[in-house]
């Protein structure tokens, strides 16, 4: 029994060292934009990106899921896509606006916790084709990505930091709201594609390739809007429970389980009236 007992208390080494490589690429960042090196900042954060999606498959793959690693990819998270870029941001753009500047890069922090916070305790819940809210890597690649664009073509921070601070302030509020984000987590990524697929994935990192930078910051600025956007389009009437806050209703919190809880509920009333 004792034997069987210390085997359940190691630590998955495999994940973990993944999650480990991405909350250093984001204290990094950190340090890099301390002393002004903000396009290795930036890209810091975009690598952060890969070892996130990284640790998770790894995980699922070689059937090393845990608690604790779950625990531990989200303590990472708060540091690579809460912090750094709001740091990064901040040194780049936000330190002469005053309070303003840092008080935007709090809107952007603290939106990313109550972000990891509710998909954590959303998990089993949630409609998995859906993000609730804008996810916080990819509001920490519009913020990292403004300002690797920035400083590549020669923009000095402090003549955009009214804009900085906005898309920051932006950034950290669509984390927090009801709008509805694709997942894509519906793809079968194992499944036969056509061969013009595979040249068109191909023409797409070319394309990246010719401006990382610009292309990457316009690949999730036009992700972040799209969240609006699909929300307003797929309801009749925009209420603020689509926008923001708790709400029983199926189509506020995008819980597709409440919404057959509440037919269920609906359809015994019924019954019960007819009885």
């Amino acid at each position: 029994m004792a034997t069987d007992s210390n085997k359940r208390r190691g630590i998955y080494l495999l994940p973990n060292l993944f999650t480990t490589a991405g909350l250093f690429s984001g204290f990094y960042a950190i340090v890099a934009s301390m002393n002004e090196r903000y396009i290795e900042a930036a890209v810091a954060i975009f690598i952060a990106m890969v070892f996130d999606g990284v640790d998770g498959r790894v995980a699922r793959m070689t059937n090393t899921e845990s608690d604790f690693g779950a625990e531990y990819d989200s303590m990472a998270d708060i540091v690579s896509f809460g912090m750094a870029p709001a740091l990064v941001m901040y040194n780049y753009a936000l330190a002469d606006l005053g309070k303003l500047g840092w008080l935007a890069a709090f809107i952007f922090v603290a939106g990313g916790a109550l972000r990891l916070a509710r998909f954590n305790t959303n998990l089993g819940s949630a409609d998995k084709r859906y993000f609730q809210g804008l996810a916080i890597p990819s509001a920490a690649a519009v913020v990292a990505g403004l300002v690797w664009v920035g400083t590549e073509y020669g923009i000095d921070g402090d003549d955009i930091g009214s804009f900085a601070a906005l898309v920051t302030i932006a950034a950290g509020l669509l984390m927090v709201t009801n709008f509805r984000y694709h997942s894509f987590k519906d793809v079968d990524w194992k499944g036969r594609v056509s061969f013009v697929v595979i040249l068109v994935i191909v023409l797409a990192f070319v394309i990246v390739a010719t401006q990382p930078s610009l292309v990457l910051f316009a690949i999730f600025f036009l992700y972040a809007l799209s969240g609006p956007v699909l929300t307003i389009k797929n309801v009749k009437r925009l209420k603020l429970e689509h926008v923001v806050g708790d709400n029983d209703a199926d189509d506020a919190d995008f819980d597709a389980k409440a919404g057959k809880r509440e037919e269920s509920q609906q359809s015994d009333e019924k019954s019960n009236k007819n009885d």
